[in-house]
């Protein structure tokens, strides 16, 4: 061991080639080492980070391509589909009455009362309407007098009109004479016109 340090020190930096074989190939060994570490920290750590960050990237660009492809095998299915909701849709707006035909639809709905013997002691159209995406809502506040028969003539009239109504808020007691007293709140709807569409896009 003293012999090696001894050799050690009396190595000559300026002669390196002289140097024994055992020492050139340690101090070889040293200097590829100390390179490979710089060249990590210095350049290859950024082309890792490169590397990973195109891998991450593949992987997103992978899955939105896989995606898009389950998208396009099922898009006539999913046109399909499409056509069927606008059918529906457009069997559920020719449900709804314009502004022009409320009037009608209120007076459907009081006779329906009136042709089951009731007797209306409230009929109160709301003075504002709720303004929705494409249609408008107006409550109908009603209070009835009828037997129990009458009034569930009167429900069913009411769900089965060609127009959509729906009853809402419901509150039945007894009356005088035997009588039941309908509380309830009657929901019309009608679709907006396209000046109330486009006024309504304006004020967003």
């Amino acid at each position: 061991m003293e012999n090696l340090l001894m050799e050690l020190r009396q190595l000559d930096f300026n002669r390196a080639g002289d140097w024994p074989m055992a020492f050139k190939v340690v101090a070889l060994i040293i200097l590829l080492a100390a390179i490979i570490i710089a060249g990590h920290f210095l350049i290859w750590q950024d082309e890792f980070e490169t590397l990973e960050r195109i891998q991450a990237e593949e992987e997103t660009l992978k899955n939105t391509y896989l995606i898009k492809k389950r998208s396009a095998v099922n898009l006539p299915a999913m046109r399909e589909q499409l056509k069927d909701i606008e059918k529906s849709l457009g069997t559920l707006l020719r449900q709804l009455p314009d502004k022009s035909e409320m009037e009608a639809l209120l007076i459907d709905i009081n006779q329906a009362g009136l042709g089951r013997g009731l007797q209306f002691e409230l009929f109160k159209p709301a003075t504002q309407e709720t303004i929705n995406a494409f249609y408008a809502e107006l409550p109908v506040a009603i209070r009835v007098t009828g037997d129990y028969h009458a009034i569930g003539a009167f429900a069913s009239d009411i769900a089965h009109l060609s127009r959509i109504v729906t009853l809402n808020d419901i509150n039945v007691k007894p009356g005088n004479d035997g009588k039941l007293v309908l509380d309830a709140v009657a929901k019309t709807y009608r679709y907006l016109d396209e000046g109330e569409l486009a006024k309504k896009a304006e004020g967003r």
